[in-house]
């Protein structure tokens, strides 16, 4: 008798221990939407179990809400899905015409295939250098000793859109709206390097650029800001230009890099692989270009007679771990764009974000109009997602064999496993937390339209949150 009251007392402790979860989450989210920073605000929390995809807690689970950058949270499982454990792009170098006595007598191609971490500072095997000498390593294997041709980085995998229709003319010059390219080189950055003026409101110097840039003009209208007052540096540029303004203040006590966008990296990199050439001694008769460029004059190159090196990118769940602790909006956008070429779909922006809510529509019956998105990572103030379509995509992950790496890649706020997103007026938290019940838990938590500082909301959210441990 007394073994079979046990489990009976169990069950009924986890019974309350749920029903008291669900009361404190009540409780708390009704002082939270309260709270005069939601005024003229909306907000929306999901809480399942992370066993069972009960739902625990949900208000306004249904609302379309912006995301910001928990959105990047489902196009990583969208993309490990898709693409696989494993996957790595891989970026060509070959030649077409013919090689007779060293002499090539064509052109010199790489061909992107949408690796967001080529030339990246992140990993030891993509740096510039490494990359660059190893290129050179291979014409020299192959016999190249003089080029009569062009060196050319084919860019057309993605198209020619770099940018989602959604992104807004403030952000698109600033690193973290570096446009997305089949042909990606050192992340689409430049870093910048002021020198402030002697008091606040002179003029700032321009003193450096890393790296430099041939034919890219760069006008600096930025002044000195009071002391503590940060990088207000701000950048405007568009997708393949060659001029880009920098506004805005720079604290005359900061002593920081600014990131840009590069407006044409796989230009860039043509222009640096040539360099490298000829300061092996590898003379090219011809011009540095790509794929886009030469499709402007309904041009196209050759097909390749030769490839002489194949690069591998670090894996999938290498990309996916900075992705998420960085917020990487470039490698978020190339790993749907990505994902959507291996489904069967281009690498438009349109199809991708198409393939993504197809995805969890067909997997699990997730209305389409709960993942209304322009693009992969949240950066477009138009997308629009529901907090029980997020949560319940975390919770099926659980069951993924990927799922470790996945969960490992994000990052901890508030001693929570947890991403964050945030544009103007937009705070969101999702992640996964276990009561101190014991009860695991999947979240979704989305702020839209609040008022007041950014700082004040995010600590009553984790407030909030807190009533999960």
């Amino acid at each position: 008798m007394k073994s079979c009251f046990l489990p009976l007392l169990l069950l009924v402790s986890q019974i309350v221990a749920g029903q008291t979860l669900k009361e404190k989450i009540s409780e708390a989210y009704l002082r939270y939407e309260r709270d005069s920073q939601l005024q003229y605000g909306l907000s929306s929390l999901t809480v399942l179990h992370a066993e069972t995809g009960e739902v625990i807690f949900s208000k306004n689970g249904s609302t379309g809400l912006a995301p910001a950058s928990t959105l990047k949270t489902i196009t990583s499982i969208t993309g490990y899905s898709l693409l696989k454990p494993g996957y790595q792009w891989e970026t060509s170098l070959g030649y077409n015409g013919t090689l007779s006595g060293g002499v090539l007598s064509g052109d010199l191609i790489i061909k992107g295939n949408g690796d967001p971490s080529l030339g990246s500072s992140r990993y030891q095997e993509t740096q510039p250098a490494i990359l660059l000498a190893r290129w050179l390593d291979a014409a020299k294997k192959a016999g190249i000793n003089k080029i009569n041709g062009d060196i050319i980085a084919d860019d057309l995998l993605f198209g020619t859109q770099t940018l989602s229709d959604g992104w807004t003319w403030g952000d698109m010059g600033n690193y973290y709206g570096a446009g997305s390219t089949a042909m990606t080189w050192r992340e689409n950055e430049i870093g910048v390097n002021f020198t402030p003026g002697s008091r606040s409101g002179a003029t700032t110097t321009l003193r450096s650029t890393d790296p430099q840039v041939p034919g890219v003009r760069i006008v600096n209208e930025v002044i000195t800001g009071h002391p503590g007052s940060g990088d207000h540096v701000y950048a405007y540029s568009a997708p393949f230009g060659d001029i880009i303004y920098l506004r805005g203040t720079y604290g005359i006590d900061l002593k920081k890099q600014i990131k840009i966008s590069m407006p044409d990296p796989a230009l860039f990199l043509a222009q640096e692989l040539r360099a490298q050439l000829s300061k092996a001694g590898i003379p090219v008769t011809g011009t540095v270009t790509t794929a886009r460029k030469l499709a402007l004059d309904q041009k196209s190159p050759k097909a390749l007679s030769a490839i002489i090196d194949r690069y591998q990118s670090p894996d999938i769940s290498r990309i996916v771990y900075w992705l998420n602790q960085k917020s990487l909006n470039l490698y978020t956008e190339n790993l749907l764009r990505t994902a959507s070429i291996a489904s069967g779909r281009t690498g438009s922006f349109d199809d991708a974000t198409k393939t993504l809510a197809s995805y969890w529509d067909k997997k699990l019956g997730i209305d389409k109009n709960a993942i209304s998105i322009l693009d992969g990572s949240g950066l477009s103030p138009e997308n629009r997602v529901t907090t029980l379509a997020m949560a319940t995509i975390l919770y099926s992950a659980r069951s993924e064999e990927w799922f470790p790496q996945f969960y490992e890649s994000l990052p901890l706020y508030n001693n929570m496993k947890m991403k964050s997103g945030s544009i103007r007026r937009v705070l969101a938290y999702t992640g996964y937390h276990k009561s101190a019940a014991g009860i695991p838990l999947v979240f979704s938590f989305i702020t839209n339209n609040y008022s007041g500082g950014s700082s004040a909301i995010r600590q009553k959210m984790f407030k909030m949150l807190d009533t999960l441990k």
